[in-house]
């Protein structure tokens, strides 16, 4: 099995990559903590840079020095983890954070020292505590990013899977690592559970699962233009036909009432995102999942819908930020206009600063 070395780079590199493309195209910290524990665990210092460079781990630092990688990898991905679930860390999440950086600590410390070596399975004992950590991160994330940020039933669910699968293998490591007959079976395992989750990773980041639902009847744009309202019933009384178009709906609040036929909602909330409701013209989206709901968007918007109603700014703005989520506005605007259609904010601007408040009465009309 001479190809494992080589596939393995392969895996590693690609599943770096991936991430590295889709931190790249939304500028986000949590991708980016996910795409450097991904670096350094693509980069292997020692099999890739000081091997064929002649240079070797002095025998008395390699215990320590081969479970420092294990311990970052499992910190970045725990904390990347955490920011694509909630988007802000709780003092709890700080907390069982700080107690394992706290653990790491110690523990490469006693690698340091002759505590182990009394036991008479010394590397398994040294390795359970490093690759617990680095495996139950790898699953965590592959459990996060199903959750809360990976579209079901799609090619993208190969990523989490994938994920999911490298880290139980990792965490039977310490015992397999050093069993001749099974242990190239397990690398090659561990390729191959990088490369799905390398192959989900990139249909995720270059071509997202999209929602691309045409109206039931195509009709001319009545309105045009942009608005700004406090409530849905000051717009109903400005512009009594509005939702008479083919509506694009982004709102915080689940629909009670039958969807008609020529209206699409997108539904701001963290459940499951395959969960659609009976008369399939709800689509649950993570509020974090900002520039794939663009993209969803400008497709629906190709496809024959002229109107686009947002009253989840507020919920977008928690999650998000307001400088991100004001971005998301005037991207969305210049396609809207750009097409010769409508768009309208319900917006509560005692939520706002002067300065923010500004900015929309600027963009979309002051509020009615």
């Amino acid at each position: 099995m001479d190809f494992i070395p080589y596939l393995n780079f392969l895996s590693r590199w690609l599943l770096f990559l991936a991430v590295a493309y889709k931190t790249t195209k939304t500028r986000e910290k949590r991708w980016g903590l996910i795409t450097t524990a991904l670096l350094i665990n693509a980069l292997d210092v020692e099999s890739y840079i000081l091997t064929p460079l002649g240079v070797s781990i002095k025998s008395g630092a390699y215990d320590v020095a081969a479970k420092i990688p294990n311990f970052l990898i499992a910190g970045l991905l725990v904390w990347g983890s955490i920011q694509l679930k909630k988007e802000r860390s709780e003092f709890k999440d700080v907390t069982i954070l700080g107690i394992f950086v706290v653990a790491a600590y110690i523990w490469l410390f006693l690698l340091a020292s002759e505590f182990f070596d009394r036991f008479e399975h010394s590397f398994t004992i040294k390795s359970l505590f490093p690759s617990f950590a680095f495996g139950a991160s790898f699953i965590y994330l592959g459990y996060t990013l199903r959750s809360y940020v990976i579209s079901k039933k799609t090619l993208e669910e190969l990523f989490p899977i994938g994920l999911i699968l490298l880290g139980a293998l990792n965490l039977t490591y310490p015992f397999t690592r050093n069993i001749q007959a099974i242990a190239p079976a397990m690398f090659l395992l561990a390729a191959i559970f990088r490369l799905m989750a390398a192959v989900g990773a990139l249909k995720f980041a270059i071509y997202p699962a999209a929602i691309f639902a045409k109206p039931k009847e195509q009709m001319p744009s009545k309105i045009r233009g942009t608005f700004m309202f406090k409530s849905k019933e000051e717009l109903k009384k400005a512009i009594p036909n509005f939702f008479d178009q083919n509506v694009i709906m982004i709102t915080r609040e689940l629909p009670k009432d039958k969807v008609p036929e020529n209206m699409l909602v997108y539904w701001l909330t963290k459940m499951e995102e395959d969960t659609i409701k009976a008369d399939g013209k709800i689509y649950p989206i993570s509020p974090t999942r900002i520039d794939v709901l663009l993209h969803l968007l400008t497709k629906n918007l190709e496809s024959g819908y002229n109107a686009v109603y947002i009253d989840g700014f507020e919920y977008l703005m928690i999650e998000n930020g307001f400088d991100i989520v004001i971005k998301f506005l005037l991207d969305l605007k210049d396609r809207v206009l750009n097409k010769g259609d409508v768009i309208t904010l319900i917006i509560d601007p005692r939520i706002l600063t002067d300065k923010q408040m500004a900015l929309l009465e600027r963009e979309f009309g002051k509020g009615r």
